[in-house]
């Protein structure tokens, strides 16, 4: 079971582990990281599952969809980190990821 490393809004972190072939928004969620509200439940319409992913882990990460783009140029707190978590598949080969939940605007 991959592992993933949390960092919370306040900077607390906490590594858990979840089943692969969750998405990352579901394997956050479900390690019960509250502040992460996922208001859509993974349909890419929200971006309330905004996370920073480590920039060792971002060539790992499936290419970014316009759909996600454009969410994520809603947000103030995007960089070139940003992801929305329920588009990225929670695999083995990211086992050890690092990821920050994003500050909601």
């Amino acid at each position: 079971m991959p592992t993933l490393i949390v960092t919370t809004q306040s900077g607390n972190q906490r590594e858990v582990t979840a089943d692969a072939g969750l998405t990352l928004m579901e394997a956050i969620r479900d390690n019960g990281f509250d502040e992460l509200l996922a208001l859509c439940g993974g349909c890419c319409s929200c971006a309330t599952c905004h996370v920073h992913v480590e920039d060792e882990f971002l060539p790992l990460l499936p290419p970014m969809s316009a759909d996600e783009d454009d969410l994520l140029d809603s947000s103030d707190t995007r960089d070139a980190n940003s992801r929305l978590s329920c588009q990225v598949p929670f695999t083995d080969a990211l086992d050890g990821i690092r990821v920050r939940i994003a500050q909601m605007d």
